[in-house]
């Protein structure tokens, strides 16, 4: 079993920036991918950003040169460094991590952004 606990949203002003922590504990093994996901009110979860243990990155073409992922030097962590933020990415977003077949989620972190 894998824990994944989030830290790091808040209320920001559009153009302003925050940075999501996602730390990881459990069962982890060495080759993983972790990620980012979001869900706003009344939509779908969907993808913001992901990166393998070899450091292989993917974002979503709405998040591309404004948010960069990356993770820590233990591996079992992964950030989302959130910058020129707009009132559309207000959402909650969740931390995954995907082991072989396996898929972990961690319970959230409500970003809103307003002024």
């Amino acid at each position: 079993q894998v824990q994944l606990v989030e830290s790091g949203g808040g209320l920001v002003q559009p153009g302003g920036s925050l940075r999501l922590s996602c730390a990881a504990s459990g069962n982890i093994f060495s080759i993983n991918t972790m990620g980012w996901y979001r869900q706003a009110p009344g939509k779908q979860r969907e993808l913001v950003s992901t990166i393998t243990s070899g450091g292989d990155t993917d974002y979503a073409d709405s998040v591309k040169g404004r948010f960069t992922i990356s993770r820590g030097n233990a591996k079992n962590t992964v950030y989302l460094q959130m910058n020129s933020l707009k009132t559309e990415d207000t959402a909650a977003y969740y931390c995954n991590m995907k082991l072989v077949t396996l898929s972990f989620w961690g319970q959230g972190t409500q970003v809103i952004v307003s002024s």
